[in-house]
């Protein structure tokens, strides 16, 4: 079977649904699912266990711990439970995907014959691709093939596979991002091992709309983005992202109209003194704000898609993230 960690937040609905829908995936082996609950509210934790189908293993964290931190949980969970006919990958994806019925099957296919695969993602029609810039960590570029695989930067955790041999070999999310960005930091390092990552065209997910504080995206986006730079590209690229990003805040501050779609200037501040300060993991509790409804049938982070081939932060932004 093919195990899936789902993670879940707060939508115990929403997150129901989505198990049904990897349930009903037309994947010959069939399909284990996992739900980590990433410290819901005991009202939606209590709707959780009542509406999952039987046989849906349910993992409980008792508190938010973050995105990666939580597919954490299902990985160790499933490497240490395998079952008989796991299949050598294991998938990832919040609880609001919408995988088409053979996005499983597409997956799989794309990395038939691939040894050296090892990350692999969903697709989510738009003609991207996620790639890495050594200053600006995630960015899109124009998608290159129109089925099957193709070779991408980093996978997006609104649907991704990775391989059991890699994970054990390469390790599994690094912690310190809490969310966003720790999809890019798992890939850089798949390929330091010769690991290969890509986009399966054709196999489609989507994603409905979700409502997230403002402060907490930008903060996140801009602290995990030096971390990453840094981490992957070294101290000369960080000091560059790090000046441009000093550059952006004032010239945001100075003309509206160079503000981003998450525009908060504290958060930015704030991101960019705990980046120096070398503090990683939970945003802080100052960190908050309004809730904002972001249209999605796409990806990773919550915001509206940047442009095709540029802006900073991490590729697209579209999963359910945690908030403080």
């Amino acid at each position: 079977m093919l195990p899936v960690v789902i993670l879940h937040w707060n939508r115990a609905d929403r997150c129901v649904a989505t198990v049904r829908r990897f349930l009903d995936q037309d994947v010959a082996e069939g399909v284990r699912v996992v739900v980590v609950d990433n410290g819901s509210r005991p009202d939606a934790r209590a709707t959780l266990r009542a509406g999952l189908p039987a046989g849906v293993e349910l993992l409980e964290v008792p508190h938010n711990v973050g995105f990666g931190p939580g597919a954490n949980v299902g990985f160790r969970h499933v490497l240490a439970h395998p079952e008989d006919g796991d299949v050598g990958w294991i998938g990832l994806a919040p609880h609001d995907a919408e995988p088409a019925p053979d996005c499983l099957a597409r997956l799989l296919d794309a990395v038939e014959g691939r040894p050296r695969a090892g990350l692999v993602c969903a697709d989510f029609g738009d003609g991207a691709t996620p790639v890495v810039d050594p200053y600006f960590g995630g960015i899109l570029a124009p998608a290159t093939v129109s089925e099957g695989w193709e070779p991408a930067g980093h996978p997006h955790g609104t649907l991704m596979l990775a391989r059991v041999e890699l994970l054990h070999e390469v390790g599994l999310f690094d912690e310190r991002y809490f969310a966003y960005c720790e999809e890019a930091d798992l890939a850089l390092r798949a390929a330091g091992r010769g690991w290969e990552t890509g986009l399966a065209r054709g196999a489609i997910v989507v994603n409905p709309d979700l409502g997230t504080r403002v402060p907490v995206i930008e903060y996140l986006q801009l602290r995990n983005t030096l971390l990453l730079v840094r981490e992957h590209f070294g101290r000369y690229h960080a000091g560059i992202r790090t000046l441009l990003a000093v550059g952006q805040l004032l010239a945001g501050l100075v003309a509206p109209s160079r503000r981003g779609p998450y525009w908060d200037p504290w958060a930015r501040v704030r991101a960019l003194g705990d980046h120096l300060r070398r503090r990683y993991g939970p945003p802080p509790p100052g960190i908050s704000g309004a809730e904002v409804a972001v249209p999605r049938g796409s990806g990773p982070p919550p915001r509206p898609r940047p442009p095709v081939g540029s802006g900073p932060g991490t590729t697209r932004p579209a999963r359910p993230r945690p908030a403080p």
